[in-house]
C-alpha cells in the first residue's frame, strides 16, 4: 500500500495566496511527519480553487524541503505547456531529489488556459496524445528529433539526461485516455468524482494486471461520521463554490459548475469520511473493490489550516495504521520503508 496526500492550495475565504501557500507547504511536511509515503500537488491558472500555477516549481521545494515522501504533480496539464519544458523539468526534479519527483499528466479542459498562454483549443482537442509521446520520449531518451502535428524540431541532445525516468501517471476521466495510458503501460490517476464501482470498471478496461494505478479521495477523519459530514457540508463549499466558478471555458461554450453544497454531500457519500474506524473501512472497502493500492487523499476540505494539520495527523495515527494492517503487502511485494 502507498498512502498519499492531494493538496489543491485552494484559497479560503478571507485568506490571501500567500497564506494558501504556505498552508500547502505546511500540510506536506506535516504528512511526512505524519507517516504518508508521497505529496501530490494540483496546478490551476486564474482560480481560487487552487493557486499553484506551476506544480513542478512548488514540487522542486518541497523535495528541498522534506527528506523521505516522493512529491508528485497531480497534474502538470500538457495541453498549456511545451512537453519537452516539462520533460527537463522533471528530469532535473528527479535527478537532484535522489529519485523522489512523480509526474502526474493530464489533459486540463478547455479553459481560458489555452488561450492565454497560446496554445488553443486545438491542442486540448486533438493534441494529448502527441505531446505526452513527445514527454515520454524526451524522458527516455539520449537524442530527440520530432516532427508531429502540434511539434517539429530538429535533433538536439537531451540535457539533463536521466539514467531511468520518473514514474508518470495519466489522469483518466474517460475511456479514450483510459485506452490512451493501456497503450503506453502508463498508470491511470481516478479522480475522486467517480466512486468505487466507476474505478473498477475503469481498470477493468485498461486490461493490464500489475500496473500501480492512483486513485484520488476526500478524507475527513471526526470523532463520529455525522460531526465529520457536519464540518465539511459547512465549511467545504464556502471555498468550492468560488472555486468552481474560475472554469471559464475558452470559447464561450455554456457550463453550469456543479452546485457545492450537493457536490460536498455526494464526496461525503464516496469516500473515507467519519471516524476513524469508519475511514480505514472504506478505504480497505476500495482496495478490495477496485484493486487499487495507491491512495492519495484530498485533505484540506474542512477550510481552516488548523483543521488540515489535525486531519493529517490524525489520518497517519489513527486511519493509515489500520488500513496497512488489513492489507499486508501481496507475496513478492516489497512492504514499505521508511
Amino acid at each position: 500500500m502507498r498512502f498519499g496526500i492531494f493538496l489543491l492550495a485552494a484559497r479560503y475565504p478571507g485568506q490571501d495566496d500567500a497564506a494558501a501557500l504556505a498552508r500547502t507547504v505546511a500540510a506536506a511536511l506535516a504528512a511526512e511527519r505524519a507517516g504518508f509515503d508521497d505529496v501530490w500537488l494540483a496546478e490551476h491558472h486564474f482560480m481560487s480553487y487552487g493557486v499553484v500555477p506551476s506544480a513542478a516549481t512548488l514540487a522542486g521545494h518541497l523535495l528541498g524541503l522534506t527528506r523521505r515522501v516522493d512529491v508528485g504533480t497531480a497534474v502538470s496539464v500538457l495541453s498549456s505547456g511545451h512537453p519537452v519544458a516539462l520533460a527537463e523539468q522533471a528530469a532535473l526534479l528527479t535527478l537532484v531529489s535522489g529519485g523522489r519527483f512523480r509526474l502526474g499528466v493530464g489533459r486540463g479542459g478547455p479553459w481560458r488556459d489555452l488561450e492565454v498562454f497560446g496554445t488553443g483549443l486545438g491542442r486540448y482537442e486533438n493534441g494529448f496524445a502527441e505531446s505526452l509521446d513527445l514527454l515520454l520520449a524526451w524522458l527516455g531518451g539520449d537524442r530527440v528529433a520530432w516532427r508531429g502535428e502540434h511539434f517539429r524540431f530538429r535533433e538536439v541532445p537531451v540535457v539533463p539526461r536521466l539514467p531511468a525516468p520518473p514514474p508518470v501517471a495519466v489522469a483518466c476521466t474517460s475511456p479514450a485516455t483510459e485506452r490512451l495510458a493501456a497503450a503506453r503501460g502508463l498508470p491511470m490517476l481516478l479522480g475522486m468524482h467517480v466512486g468505487d464501482e466507476e474505478k473498477a470498471a475503469a481498470v477493468a478496461r485498461y486490461g493490464r494486471p500489475g500496473i500501480p494505478h492512483v486513485s484520488t479521495h476526500l478524507a475527513q477523519v471526526a470523532d463520529t461520521r455525522g460531526e465529520a459530514v457536519t464540518t465539511l457540508l459547512r465549511e467545504m463549499p464556502r471555498w468550492l463554490g468560488p472555486g468552481l466558478e474560475g472554469y471559464v471555458p475558452v470559447d464561450d461554450r455554456p457550463r453550469t459548475p456543479p452546485d457545492p453544497v450537493e457536490y460536498t454531500r455526494r464526496l461525503c457519500g464516496l469516500h473515507p469520511v467519519g471516524s476513524p474506524e469508519e475511514c480505514a473501512e472504506t478505504m480497505i472497502g476500495t482496495v478490495r473493490r477496485t484493486g487499487i493500492r495507491h491512495l492519495i487523499l484530498l485533505v484540506e476540505a474542512a477550510g481552516s489550516d488548523a483543521a488540515t494539520l489535525e486531519n493529517i495527523a490524525r489520518l497517519g495515527t489513527e486511519v493509515l495504521p489500520r488500513v496497512r494492517a488489513a492489507l499486508p503487502a501481496p507475496a513478492g511485494e516489497p512492504g514499505r520503508v521508511g
